[in-house]
């Protein structure tokens, strides 16, 4: 029998689209699960963890094809600072519990579970946006201590793959790349990208002064199985594919986001329609984008009107 990475590796060689998930942090939120100042849903799976299994159900129910662990804030260096020191191992367990959860009572074996890795950190309020706080004090031990704690409960913990997601920082970048480098599952890797103006230059998502392209580089050495675009405005991911191809011949995702982010709450703002998704995700397709799904704002919804790309 196939694994389920097996099953999605040969779906993408013979050339279909693949269906991610949609944002699960906020449909966590739209569902009533509890957000926390500074560490955002890194403890639902403790706080709703039926809601949690819940949530994926409903991504697996509307088509996807991967499913993510709600992991993406719950590194150590996310939980300590908020007081959860000693529940990152817990915190963790539940989350890939969950989604291996959600998989068996949906009937779904052949679902891949992505186990989420950022390399977020503690975030400070912005009204439109976020932005991290204070890091001089972290070495890059502390670092790579942190991602290779994320990456070795995601191996042991049943994910298909690892899920490298809103890679902006080229410091916080290259720890994380060279902490997962030896990890025993596929890595695949999402780049986060803005424009400040309209036809203007395209930048790391958190440091305008770093141009995208640059990032793509930094991450196209590292020869990852899937590279990409996510937790980015959909109006901007059709010219970020051309500047991912020019240094990656490998296959191509792209989940964008829609609302903005104040912590500890996601504002859907002026979301994106279903129907407007799948008209951006047709043009994606179009440009050779094997992997197609929502990042933040986007849920289950949206997904469902994508399955039959």
């Amino acid at each position: 029998m196939n694994s389920p990475y097996e099953t999605i590796r040969r779906a993408l060689k013979a050339g279909d689209t693949v269906i991610l998930d949609g944002g699960v942090s906020t449909e966590l939120e739209r569902r009533g699960a509890p957000m926390v100042e500074g560490a955002w849903s890194g403890r639902v799976a403790i706080d709703a963890w039926d809601v949690l299994v819940d949530t994926h159900r409903s991504y697996i129910d509307a088509g996807s094809n991967i499913i993510t662990a709600n992991t993406y804030a719950s590194s150590r260096l996310v939980l300590e600072p908020t007081g959860l020191g000693d529940k990152v191992e817990e915190i963790n367990r539940r989350s890939l519990e969950a989604a291996l959860t959600a998989r068996e009572r949906c009937g779904a074996p052949d679902v891949a579970v992505a186990g989420s890795i950022s390399h977020m950190l503690p975030m400070a309020i912005g009204a439109h946006g976020h932005g991290f706080t204070e890091r001089t004090h972290l070495t890059r031990d502390t670092l790579f201590a942190a991602f290779q704690e994320m990456a070795s409960y995601h191996a042991a913990g049943g994910a298909d793959l690892l899920l490298l997601e809103m890679m902006s920082l080229p410091d916080l970048m290259s720890v994380l790349f060279d902490a997962v480098a030896d990890v025993s599952l596929p890595v695949w890797c999402g780049l986060s990208a803005k424009r400040k103006i309209a036809d203007g230059a395209i930048s790391a998502w958190h440091d305008e002064t770093v141009p995208f392209s640059d990032n793509v580089a930094r991450a196209a050495e590292r020869r990852f199985e899937v590279m990409g675009i996510m937790h980015t405005s959909a109006d901007l991911i059709a010219d970020t594919v051309p500047l991912m191809r020019e240094r990656y011949s490998g296959t191509l995702m792209a989940y964008p986001d829609s609302g903005y982010f104040s912590m500890p709450h996601w504002q859907f703002v002026d979301t994106l329609t279903p129907r407007e998704f799948r008209g951006f995700a047709q043009d994606w397709v179009e440009q050779g984008v094997q992997i197609v799904g929502g990042c933040c704002g986007l849920g289950p919804e949206h997904i469902t009107a994508i399955t039959d790309l």
